[in-house]
């Protein structure tokens, strides 16, 4: 009976530890842009950015009016939502067009250089989710929205502010 004890106490312990581990993965620290449509397509959302305590971002995209089986592409680019030909500035994990979410740690940029949450909340950027990374539906963007430093100007043309991306 004593040792069925122990192995319970001792279960209950090791279950909490792993949950307190879990619910510390994050600072607290996080921030949420709005993400609007930009094309035909009535598709809106945010995205979030959440600070974790090993230095890295968990960048989450919601988005609503997706459907299909496919991914959707998600791009962070350098300059705001109007910026022709903005430089990608990282690839994120594509949207689950079933279920219009995507989640990625970021960590580097794709120049591999390293970036922290609060020199991402501060970037001169924007987010742009496209309908294809290839052919003439890779310049559909469905939806996007400015981040960062960029978040302070509006985008005073609605859809029509939105531009292309640099084809690489």
């Amino acid at each position: 009976m004593k040792m069925l004890s122990f192995v319970l106490v001792f279960s209950v312990l090791a279950w909490s530890c792993q949950e307190n581990a879990n619910t510390n993965e994050f600072t607290g620290n996080e921030v949420t842009y709005d993400l609007q449509p930009a094309s035909q397509y009535d598709i809106s959302g945010y995205v979030t950015m959440k600070e974790k305590r090993d230095g890295t971002t968990q960048v989450i995209v919601n988005l609503t009016g997706t459907s299909g089986n496919g991914n959707l592409p998600v791009h962070l680019h350098l300059g705001d939502i109007t910026a022709a030909d903005a430089d990608v500035a990282a690839l994120l994990s594509p949207v689950n067009a079933q279920t219009g979410k995507s989640e990625t740690v970021l960590s580097q940029l794709a120049n591999e250089t390293s970036i922290t949450y609060a020199e991402l909340i501060n970037l001169d950027a924007c987010i742009k989710i496209h309908l294809s990374d290839v052919g003439p539906e890779r310049d559909i963007i469905l939806s996007g929205g400015n981040i960062g430093a960029s978040v302070s100007r509006s985008i005073e043309n609605g859809r029509i502010g939105f531009q292309p991306c640099k084809s690489e």
